[in-house]
């Protein structure tokens, strides 16, 4: 008789004891699921090394993506800073492949916190894009950042394909440990190599929304990506132009690259790679990214020590890995040093498996392995414009990388008809830039920006994410 109560009893100690800690659990957990209330808790960071005082919630930690391989996938979460719940999630990609998206995108451009020189602290951003969103930074893929796979074989199968998949498993997990957002409408936005990240993970999301059960259904809305890789060819073609056009080379070396290279080509020729060493060499010593403002007059960080250089042109994607600048243009030197501090690493709950690498902004060996991938994505995008997702374009007209005019010269391989043609938009008194409106998708020019619109416009990038988000047009006339 005992023995068959005991059961009993212990079942409902358990019970009070659930119900005692989810009273006086913290108000924003409560009416959670117990088991998602307890992990969104343990991955809350209560104190960042620095960071300035804040009313938002913030989470960082790991989300397992294959168990198989041991793969985890790291992510850095911010409430909005006004009504969460009522606001859109928007996750942000950046690019490389096998750039930080923590690195760059929060520490750098569009986060609350921003590094800051000379002093082991953080900056609180007045532009910062959790204003307008929920907000939510991931390294992706594997081998990124602080993201890791225990599988070595399984980073060197890294591409296009892989990492949209994974990006996905890592979305269905998340949501399972942050229920209250699963409901939100969805948004992912990304700058660079992101412009193959954010619409394959939109079309993977598209295409597993109509088979998916409820549970793993995803609210998405819309995307936008800036200064992006859509177009091996035009992409390219576009880079030449813009430095010829803006002064950058010579006749002599414009020459040479128009006449040896091929670029639809999946390879270039010696003559072409020799073309192009005499393009690079002008960018040793201005910023390729933010044509008109000054280098790092420190030098730039390693990647890490014992990764060697590309010796190669002959992969385009290769050349995405020279890091960008911004008005202050020594930040990535800030986000290395404060990244790699251990106090930090246990503030974000990262690194918890004691990486054999240090963190670092971008990884070579991950951009190496990168065989796999979509040489345009235009067929993609224009898959996502027939099924009826809100799609913008942007690009900083001063990105000497993936400038305007390959932005123009991709867009319009599309064929998308003109709703609305070529038309300035206002930053108060001044025009932020120019946009155009086809059926389907919204380009945007931001006058005066880099190759990171945010960081280099930062109030103009606030504004843009604002009315994307709302899907209305940026001011047509002066306010």
């Amino acid at each position: 008789m005992e023995s068959k109560a005991l059961p009993l009893f212990l079942f409902l100690c358990s019970l009070l004891l659930v119900s005692f800690a989810l009273a006086s659990a913290p108000s924003y957990l409560r009416g959670l699921d117990p088991k998602a209330a307890a992990l969104q808790e343990l991955d809350r960071v209560v104190h960042l090394p620095g960071q300035p005082p804040v009313k938002f919630r913030h989470y960082a930690g790991y989300i397992t993506v294959d168990e198989r391989l041991g793969k985890a996938l790291f992510y850095w979460f911010f409430e909005a800073t006004h009504k969460p719940a009522k606001k859109p999630l928007l996750l942000w990609l950046n690019g490389g492949p096998g750039c930080s998206s923590v690195a760059f995108g929060e520490a750098q451009e569009l986060g609350p916190f921003l590094v800051r020189k000379g002093a082991p602290e953080l900056e609180l951003n007045k532009h910062a894009w959790n204003k307008a969103a929920n907000l939510l930074f991931l390294e992706t893929p594997a081998g990124v950042g602080f993201s890791y796979s225990n599988t070595t074989s399984d980073l060197d199968v890294q591409g296009d394909n892989a990492t949209a998949f994974s990006s996905y498993t890592f979305l269905v997990n998340w949501f399972q440990k942050f229920p209250q957002y699963k409901l939100n409408a969805f948004y992912i936005a990304g700058e660079s190599y992101a412009g193959h990240y954010v619409p394959q993970l939109a079309k993977v999301i598209f295409d597993k929304n109509k088979e998916t059960p409820e549970e793993d259904y995803i609210n998405l809305k819309g995307f936008m990506i800036g200064n992006a890789l859509l177009d091996f060819e035009t992409d390219l073609r576009g880079m030449v132009d813009y430095a010829w056009d803006h002064a950058v080379i010579s006749d002599r070396v414009y020459r040479n690259i128009v006449t040896s290279c091929n670029f639809s080509a999946a390879t270039f020729s010696q003559e072409c790679n020799d073309a192009f060493s005499q393009y690079y060499a002008v960018y040793d010593i201005i910023d390729m990214y933010s044509l008109y403002t000054p280098r790092c007059e420190s030098g730039y960080p390693n990647f890490t020590a014992s990764e060697e250089n590309l010796a190669s042109f002959s992969k385009f994607e290769d050349l995405m890995l020279k890091i960008p600048a911004g008005y202050d243009p020594c930040l990535q030197t800030y986000a290395t040093e404060y990244f790699n501090r251990q106090d930090v690493q246990e503030a974000l709950h990262a690194n918890v498996t004691k990486l054999t690498r240090p963190w670092s902004l971008c990884s070579r060996s991950v951009n190496r392995a990168w065989n796999k991938y979509e040489r345009s994505i235009l067929p993609t995008i224009q898959k996502l414009i027939d099924g009826g997702v809100l799609i913008w374009v942007f690009s900083g007209d001063t990105d000497g990388r993936i400038p305007i005019t390959s932005t123009r010269y991709s867009l319009n391989k599309l064929g998308l008809e003109i709703i609305e043609d070529w038309s300035p938009w206002f930053n108060h008194k001044q025009v932020g830039g120019w946009t155009i409106t086809y059926d389907g998708l919204t380009f945007i020019t931001v006058r005066g920006a880099g190759h990171q619109v945010p960081t280099t416009a930062p109030e103009q990038s606030l504004q843009l994410i604002k009315h994307f988000l709302s899907n209305k047009k940026l001011p047509p006339i002066p306010f």
